[in-house]
């Protein structure tokens, strides 16, 4: 038999039907959705008398449009963003879709609820309606974003019409140093190979780095990999990633665990497999990386320089590092640490674990917030902020002069009430840094949870291997 990669036996797996060369038919294990890319999907499915087949195999959540605000009982008082979450609801109880809804004691980002509730496992497809679905190749699972049109689709038939992707293969072995993460790592990859370097490909990560990660650490690895253009992230379910599932999954038990284990244990690529393309990266030389720019790739790490346009590869670049440092207010050739920042966003699908609120708590503890500074802190859902808050971490935090949020998308994106002002310069630990993302005319820098620690205590971009951290 040909060797394969785990990407194309994950997909020959679940081909239904082979329509030509370049697309199948994909079955769907899981298909999440959530409340903004839904609602036109379920009135084209009413508008042709269509029901949901296997309710039981979609999971609704609402996490977006969702306000943060510390209230006990939470009330979305914005309109459209009422009638999105109202819309969800009544869809799901027609369908008998279980639902995370608004007061949920599980509610919470789509990418963190689903892991921890024990709904992701290895060898699935999920998909939703949301580009940072690659999150769930942590667990040797092909997660990725669809469309609005394909939402209608998966939800009558539990099928996706799909177009083969090419086989990227990301080698990083060696240590990764102290005071560096995964969102380091995955920032440095990202710059290196440019944000469309993965367009096409689905990525399989591997090497001695990879292995070192905890499975929330590659959550934010894969979770980042969409940032460099690619259709899915990949790593081959291990001994972390098995005992993650089955600690979160009481229903594999008995004979179903053990045919469960035998079939994990073939996830992975053959011996022989080829890529299409490989890379291979040094864990070693990896420092705090901050962005400078307006897209994932302008990275630089924390002692690093910001770049100047006549630098620039080609013209394109040029016009591309202009625009940027012209949006973000910086000057070429000055030192990126020192740069002061108005508002401190700990979160999101990217960085909203418990682990992630853990390493910033190092850095906070025995400190304050910078005066001019304002930080807050949203949990990716409603059992990480009970775990915080079990732990003692909501207490510090809010101790240090940080706000301790409800569960949901937040400031990742200016979709709620969590929205920046113009001019203001944010660390964040989110994903995208896009002109506007986090607020009109408002400046992202993205960054590990650690390092957006750093900056909330100092008041600027600080290499947070400067400070001495207390751990517990």
């Amino acid at each position: 038999m040909t060797a394969r990669t785990f990407y194309r036996k994950l997909v020959d797996g679940h081909t239904v039907a082979v329509l030509d060369a370049q697309n199948v038919l994909l079955f769907c294990d899981l298909h999440l959705m959530n409340e903004y890319t839904s609602p036109q999907a379920f009135a084209g499915l009413h508008e042709q008398g269509r029901g949901v087949p296997v309710p039981g195999q979609n999971v609704a959540v609402v996490s977006h449009i969702i306000p943060t605000h510390p209230v006990a009982h939470r009330i979305i008082h914005d309109p459209a963003s009422a009638l999105q979450a109202s819309n969800l609801k009544r869809n799901c109880d027609r369908h008998g879709i279980p639902l995370f809804d608004t007061n949920d004691a599980r509610q919470g980002i789509e990418h963190v609820v689903a892991p921890e509730h024990g709904m992701i496992r290895p060898g699935m497809v999920v998909i939703c309606g949301d580009s940072h679905t690659t999150t769930y190749g942590a667990l040797g699972a092909l997660g990725f974003g669809i469309g609005t049109s394909e939402v209608e689709h998966v939800l009558a038939t539990q099928t996706l019409v799909y177009r083969l992707a090419q086989d990227m293969h990301i080698r990083i072995d060696g240590t990764l140093p102290a005071g560096t993460t995964a969102k380091d790592l995955v920032l440095m990859v990202i710059g290196r190979i440019g944000a469309q370097g993965a367009r096409g490909f689905v990525v399989e990560f591997s090497g001695s780095a990879i292995a070192a990660l905890s499975v929330e650490a590659r959550f934010t690895l894969c979770n980042m990999a969409v940032e460099a253009g690619a259709r899915g992230a990949l790593v081959a379910p291990d001994a972390k990633a098995i005992d993650y599932v089955l600690q979160r999954a009481p229903d594999i038990s008995g004979s179903v665990r053990e045919a469960a284990l035998a079939h994990w244990a073939t996830l992975h690529s053959d011996a022989g497999a080829v890529f299409d393309v490989t890379h291979r990266f040094d864990a070693s030389d990896v420092a705090p990386h901050v962005t400078w720019g307006t897209s994932p790739d302008q990275v630089v790490a924390i002692d690093g320089l910001v770049p100047a346009a006549v630098d620039a590869t080609d013209e394109a670049a040029r016009r591309s590092t202009e625009q940027a440092l012209q949006y973000t207010r910086l000057a070429s050739g000055a030192a990126i640490a020192g740069t002061p920042v108005q508002h401190v966003f700990i979160g999101s699908c990217t960085n909203g674990r418990i682990e992630d609120l853990r390493a910033a708590a190092d850095v906070v503890r025995g400190r304050h917030v910078a005066a001019g500074v304002r930080a807050m802190v949203v949990p990716g859902s409603g059992a990480v902020k009970a775990q915080a808050e079990a732990e003692g971490l909501a207490a510090l935090f809010t101790g240090a002069g940080f706000e301790w949020r409800q569960p949901g998308c937040s400031m990742c994106l200016a979709m709620n009430d969590d929205v920046l002002a113009d001019g203001v310069r944010c660390a964040s630990t989110t994903n995208r840094n896009f002109e506007g993302r986090q607020g009109r005319g408002a400046i992202t820098h993205l960054m590990s949870p650690a390092m957006a620690a750093a900056a909330a205590v100092t008041g600027r971009l600080t290499d947070v291997r400067s400070l001495e951290l207390v751990h517990v």
